[in-house]
C-alpha cells in the first residue's frame, strides 16, 4: 500500500524559499522514480519535477527550472524539493507520487504553499 506523507509547506514572500519532503513507504520509494505535482486553486494537477530511482537523473518543468532542486534520500525513503526564488505563481497545494501514477489528493494529502507579500 502507498502511504506518503508531504510536509514543508507554508506560507512565504515573494523571493523566499522552501524545502518540502515526502515521507514514503519504503516499497514505493526506494525502487520507483518519483515526482512532485501541484494543484493551484481552481487548477488541474501540474507536474513540476521527476527523478529516477537512483536520484541520477532529473527533470523540470519549464515553470520551475532553475528555482527548483529535486533530491531523494532512499535510505531516509524521503524524497525533498527546494525551491528558490518562489513566485506568486508557485502558490498551490504540492503533492508527491510514484512517477507511475497521477498522484494529487486521491493518493495523498499534499502541502500547502503559498506565496505571497
Amino acid at each position: 500500500q502507498v502511504q506518503l506523507v508531504e510536509s514543508g509547506g507554508g506560507l512565504v514572500q515573494p523571493g523566499g524559499s522552501l524545502r518540502l519532503s515526502c515521507a514514503a513507504s519504503r516499497f514505493t520509494n526506494k525502487n520507483n522514480p518519483m515526482k512532485w505535482v501541484r494543484q493551484a486553486p481552481g487548477k488541474g494537477l501540474e507536474w513540476v519535477s521527476s527523478i529516477s530511482s537512483g536520484g541520477g537523473a532529473t527533470n523540470y518543468a519549464d515553470s520551475v527550472r532553475g528555482r527548483f532542486t529535486i533530491s531523494r534520500n532512499n535510505a531516509k525513503s524521503t524524497l525533498y524539493l527546494q525551491m528558490n526564488n518562489l513566485k506568486p505563481e508557485d502558490t498551490a497545494v504540492y503533492y508527491c507520487a510514484p512517477s507511475t501514477v497521477p498522484g494529487g489528493p486521491s493518493l495523498s494529502q499534499g502541502t500547502r504553499v503559498t506565496v505571497s507579500s
